[in-house]
C-alpha cells in the first residue's frame, strides 16, 4: 500500500530590504512587495539572516520554515515560506503594521 504524504503549504514572498536602518521593522506593502528595514549590514549574509529572523517573529513560525530562494546579494529577495497560506501571511503582516 502506498502512503501519500501531503507537502506542506509553500508560498513565495518578494521582499525589498533596506539595510543599516535604525531598527528592524516591517514597513508595509508596495506593489505586491513587502518592504522591510533591518539594522544589519549587507555583509557576509548578515542582512539575509536578519530578514529571516524578522519574518519568523512576525509570522510566528520557525526560522527553518523560511528560506532565501533568490536575491542573496540584492535588496530585492524572494523568500519561501513553508506552513502558511497567502491569506495567513498577509493577516500576520498586517497585524505588525
Amino acid at each position: 500500500m502506498t502512503k501519500l504524504i501531503p507537502e506542506p503549504k509553500k508560498m513565495l514572498l518578494q521582499v525589498k530590504v533596506t539595510p543599516n536602518a535604525s531598527k528592524n521593522q516591517i514597513v508595509g506593502w508596495k506593489e505586491g512587495v513587502l518592504q522591510v528595514k533591518i539594522t544589519a549590514t549587507p555583509e557576509k549574509g548578515k542582512a539575509n539572516e536578519a530578514v529571516i529572523e524578522l519574518l519568523s517573529k512576525a509570522l510566528g513560525i520557525a526560522k527553518s520554515s523560511i528560506r532565501l530562494v533568490s536575491g542573496a546579494t540584492s535588496r530585492l529577495k524572494r523568500m519561501e515560506i513553508v506552513g502558511l497560506s497567502e491569506l495567513q501571511i498577509k493577516e500576520k503582516i498586517l497585524e505588525r503594521l
